[in-house]
């Protein structure tokens, strides 16, 4: 019996030492500095949690109790969203400001437009619907990042298959997977979504690479967001990357007007010491062009042109520094004939002093030589309605209509559904291509706008990608090898500007004046009325200076 009882027991053990390695977790974080031409400073943080041999929920498995979750590392308030709801594949960005991709080049993550952005990819066939699921996945989300994602109702949720494929890979269910796409460009990022972000990370802001996540400085950055991507790899796990993308200018810290920099100089802080749970840490510096600049300490190694700084190999505190010691002051470059850092430069305006109508222009100039697709979406709320038959496309001021394929429409529905509209685009070499569409601005009830009316809507950005290049060299791109296999291999989304439209608007002043003359004769009135009910009058007789004073009453 005893002999039993301990094989038992050992089985056991061994069974769930076997479960433990098999969803062991790993937890990497990393941070890329990239100067820019520009005298700013491009800071990407990146912390990435995967949980080995995890799989996402089956939505089919809704209808009964899911099995129970232990993490030491993945964080576990957001895997009980993803469990609850049966998410597969989701991406969240909250972003202030507008990305300057002709001066700053392409992002580190794409997701750059302004405001909050929210895609998921998840399995139908559940006893709860997907729409039900997405209700409930954005009002756990508003809660987890004190944001206002409870507005991506309905009126805002579109399927964009085009622009948004899947990044990582999707299991294969009995049901297909369908894709929940929503945008809310007035969204803003503040601390109280930074708070929550921290608490995601296994070392909070204590230590390691997370240390320098100072809010009093990321939030005084020309650009700044957050972001949270959970996707699924096939044979490997889970991955939960949650990254914080920032834009400083020393040139506008520094008391001499000079781009030299340091950890301390942006941040505020400098790296302690590493997050002792971190596989591996590490700070990576993009080395500028030019030659004529020092940089400190030195690097744990060089690749190419990018110093990796190890954080676990460093003994005393951290702290990178980069000098121009020939440079006075920085001198801003002329970008009237700087070539743009990406290759596509776009333009978005919504043109018309009506408010009642107006036309929409999209202006893409094509950097490369050589011919480029790329898909086109607009996702705009009802209140901005396209005419789809006023669509023009010219090509260098020439009407071509062989350039618009694949259209796919989806006409808004007052108070219910937006718009939707998807194309494929072919931008010949070396040339500028000018779409076009008129829109309606219906008139809204006055219970439906803002508090700021007069101030108007914000309407979401634009969203280019993904692209597909014709036969590409190293001399047309003039670029290096591993930039061009990156812009081969990796699908990039390019976000215009958001922009902001005038609706026709009530005089909201016109109740308030009338409640105030209201209020003033109901004063008048019934002060009068009531001197006359309740006043009592009297006659004074007055003698003469002579007598005494005295008053006979009557």
């Amino acid at each position: 019996m005893h002999i039993g009882w301990s094989t038992n027991l050992l089985f056991f053990l061994s069974l769930f030492f076997s479960q433990v390695l098999a969803t062991s977790e790993r937890f990497d974080e990393e941070l890329t500095l990239r100067p820019l031409r520009d005298g700013k400073l491009a800071a990407r943080f990146s912390f990435t949690t995967l949980l080995k041999g995890a799989t996402p929920r089956n939505p089919e498995s809704l209808a009964s109790d899911d099995e129970s979750q232990h993490y030491t590392l993945f964080p576990l308030a957001l895997g009980q969203i993803l469990r609850e709801y049966a998410v597969t594949e989701l991406h969240l960005s909250l972003n202030a400001g507008n990305w300057n991709y002709d001066t700053w080049g392409y992002p580190d993550k794409p997701g750059v437009g302004t405001g909050a952005e929210l895609w998921v990819w998840m399995g139908d066939g559940a006893p709860i619907s997907v729409d039900d699921r997405w209700q409930g996945l954005r009002n756990a989300l508003a809660g987890l990042f004190c944001a206002s994602l409870g507005s991506l109702d309905e009126q805002r949720t579109t399927s964009p298959t085009l622009s948004f494929q899947p990044e990582g890979s999707l299991p294969d269910w009995k049901a297909p997977h369908q894709l929940r796409h929503a945008t809310l460009p007035s969204e803003h990022v503040c601390t109280e979504n930074l708070t929550p972000f921290l608490k995601l990370l296994p070392c909070k802001s204590l230590s390691g690479i997370a240390r320098l996540l100072n809010p009093h400085r990321l939030f005084d950055a020309d650009w700044h967001g957050l972001g949270v991507n959970v996707r699924y790899h096939q044979n490997a796990g889970v991955e939960v990357r949650l990254t914080f993308q920032a834009v400083f200018d020393p040139v506008r810290l520094s008391p001499n007007k000079r781009r030299d920099w340091s950890l301390d100089s942006i941040f505020d802080r400098t790296i302690d010491r590493a997050c002792p749970v971190a596989h591996s840490s590490e700070v990576r510096v993009e080395l500028p062009g030019e030659k004529l600049y020092t940089l400190s300490p030195d690097p744990s190694v060089i690749i190419e042109d990018l110093a990796i700084f190890v954080v676990k190999d460093t003994q005393d505190a951290l702290d990178i520094a980069m000098e121009w010691p020939g440079e006075a002051t920085f001198s801003y470059p002329l970008f009237a004939a700087a070539e743009p850092l990406t290759h596509m430069s776009v333009q978005r305006t919504l043109k018309g002093s009506s408010q009642s109508d107006a036309r929409l222009s999209l202006v893409i100039t094509n950097n490369l030589p050589v011919q480029v697709q790329t898909g086109y979406l607009e996702t705009m709320p009802w209140l901005a309605q396209f005419y789809l038959h006023t669509l023009r496309v010219r090509s260098d001021g020439v009407s071509r209509d062989d350039l618009v394929t694949i259209i796919s429409y989806a006409a808004p529905v007052p108070h219910a559904r937006p718009t939707l509209f998807q194309a494929a685009l072919t931008l010949p070499p070396k040339s500028t291509l000018e779409v076009t569409m008129d829109v309606l601005k219906p008139f809204l009830r006055y219970t439906e706008h803002p508090p700021d009316a007069l101030r108007g809507w914000d309407l979401p950005p634009a969203v280019l990608g993904p692209f597909s290049f014709g036969n590409l060299s190293d001399a047309d791109l003039n670029i290096s090898a591993a930039a061009l296999t990156t812009l081969r291999r990796q699908p990039r989304r390019i976000y215009t500007s958001t922009l902001l439209v005038d609706l026709a608007t009530p005089d909201f002043s016109m109740p308030y004046n009338v409640i105030i003359i209201s209020c003033t004769l109901i004063a008048l009135i019934f002060g009068s009325v009531f001197n006359l009910l309740t006043r009592k009058f009297v006659v004074v007789s007055v003698e003469n200076e002579s007598g005494a004073g005295k008053s006979d009453l009557s």
